[in-house]
């Protein structure tokens, strides 16, 4: 199963409401098109300094947490409102469902870090990601 199907129904069961919905606002949260998908979401949060919460969500050990506002940064804010206002929710619940969700989305994308491993670490990723940009 890919990062967006994972993502989808994860969110879905997460905040209610449709899976397509929710896969609109993970394009639109993540980069959307070629980039909705681990390497775009860690990508981003690398760009916000965040890469060694992402990198640590994607070996075997404890995820490292990722705070609400660190989550509204990385993502954008207008972004998080709008994606907010697309599911009926509260900006809150959204971001208290993402950080919640990404880290294990993320695990369960790189099970046994072997993704990680395999490419060089967050560097390696960031690497392969700008190539097929």
């Amino acid at each position: 199963m890919d990062f967006m199907n994972l993502a989808k129904g994860m969110l879905a069961q997460k905040l209610g409401g449709n899976s397509d919905a929710i896969g609109g606002v993970m394009d639109s949260l993540i980069g959307g098109g070629d980039k909705a998908d681990v390497g775009g979401l860690l990508e981003t949060l690398k760009a916000k300094g965040l890469g060694d919460v992402a990198e640590s969500w994607l070996g075997d050990g404890a995820n490292k947490e990722i705070s609400a506002e660190e989550l509204k940064g990385a993502l954008g804010e207008s972004e998080v409102a709008a994606a907010a206002e697309k599911l009926g929710t509260d900006e809150a619940s959204l971001l208290d469902t993402l950080k919640e969700a990404l880290p294990q989305l993320v695990d369960k994308s790189s099970s046994g870090g072997s993704l990680l491993d395999s490419i060089g670490g967050v560097g390696g990723l960031a690497g392969m990601a700008k190539k097929f940009l």
